[in-house]
């Protein structure tokens, strides 16, 4: 679940740095090709090249490519994390699917001009049609946190998880609902699976320390 989805922008010259560095030119890789070596790339010692790989499997990688770049979270430098971090959104959002793409689009534009509901139908027609998609579940997850229907939101973070177990943003979403429920020790459980995947979390990270020192004046010394 992510209340805000980032504004993604892909270097034009990243693709082109990637490409030079594996001695191809652009335009001359077949968007197989393309993947297979930003897959190579990912683990150049040099970060342009790295950065270049992340920023290519965001452009032509599947939903399955996001389990090699979530470890780019993790990167030395941080200029990989943050476009490894936009990378996987990008990947997760895509269904395999045109059309199922182009509702999620749909709802996610809805749901960001305030018409919530309309952005759950939207989102609830991609479940039925695509079940095994977790981020139409995840989508809808948003849209009734938003609306302040917390059972229904906790419910389908349950899809997503089964679908996408790596999924740091419905794992805060579950902190988030937790969070305002005051149960605390279920909201920190899942801060800090979701930080555990995704270190660059600063929203998570923070909450993670306001919520241990809360339970800290409760009198828990075991946090």
């Amino acid at each position: 679940m992510n209340a805000r989805w980032p504004r993604l922008s892909y270097p034009l010259f990243a693709a082109a740095t990637l490409l030079a560095a594996v001695g191809l030119a652009p335009g001359f890789a077949a968007q197989g090709e393309r993947r297979d070596q930003a897959v190579a790339a990912l683990y150049s010692p040099n970060p342009s090249v790295r950065l270049g790989a992340v920023d290519e499997l965001a452009q032509v990688g599947t939903a399955a490519d996001a389990d090699l770049v979530i470890e780019m979270l993790y990167d030395s430098d941080p200029e990989v994390r943050a476009h490894a971090q936009a990378a996987v959104w990008a990947l997760w959002g895509r269904s395999g699917d045109p059309e199922i793409d182009r509702l999620l689009q749909a709802g996610i534009e809805r749901l960001e001009g305030g018409e919530v509901g309309q952005a759950v139908e939207d989102f609830t027609r991609i479940t039925e049609r695509k079940p095994e998609f977790a981020e139409g579940w995840n989508k809808r997850a948003t849209a009734y946190y938003l609306m302040g229907d917390f059972a229904r939101s906790l419910k389908d973070c349950d899809e997503v998880i089964k679908r996408n177990p790596q999924h740091f943003g419905a794992l805060s979403g579950y902190g988030m609902i937790y969070f305002r429920l005051g149960d605390l020790d279920q909201a920190l459980r899942y801060f800090e699976r979701a930080f555990e995947i995704n270190p660059n979390l600063k929203g998570v990270e923070e909450s993670i320390r306001i919520i241990r020192q809360e339970l800290r004046r409760g009198g828990r010394q075991d946090i």
